[in-house]
């Protein structure tokens, strides 16, 4: 039985520890192997698609450490919530501190 290119990014999404974020990016360039076509675009439609809590898509950002305008619920409110109740912080109103919070896949 094949896994969905959907279900390999979820499954994915789960292992980004707390605490830490990754981004569409590194989550399309992890799973080229599964689907050649994958890019961040299409890693960010996947996610946004999501309806499972236990998939924390909260901790996944653009490459610059952007939230998500269109993030489920309350837009990037909701994620930045989410990310600062888990230790995360911030460079700004909008962008979480990678350089100490990036977890490469």
């Amino acid at each position: 039985m094949q896994i969905s290119t959907y279900q390999t990014v979820y499954n994915l999404v789960k292992k980004i520890p707390k605490g830490k974020v990754t981004t569409y990016g590194l989550i399309a360039e992890k799973l080229r192997f599964v689907n050649k076509n994958i890019n961040a675009h299409v890693v960010g439609w996947i996610l946004h698609k999501n309806n499972n809590p236990l998939v924390p898509c909260h901790r996944v950002v653009d490459r610059n450490g952007r939230l998500a305008p269109n993030f489920a619920f309350d837009g990037a409110r909701e994620q930045k919530r989410r990310l600062e109740s888990e230790g995360i912080k911030f460079t700004d109103e909008m962008h979480v501190d990678l350089k100490n919070h990036l977890w490469i896949i």
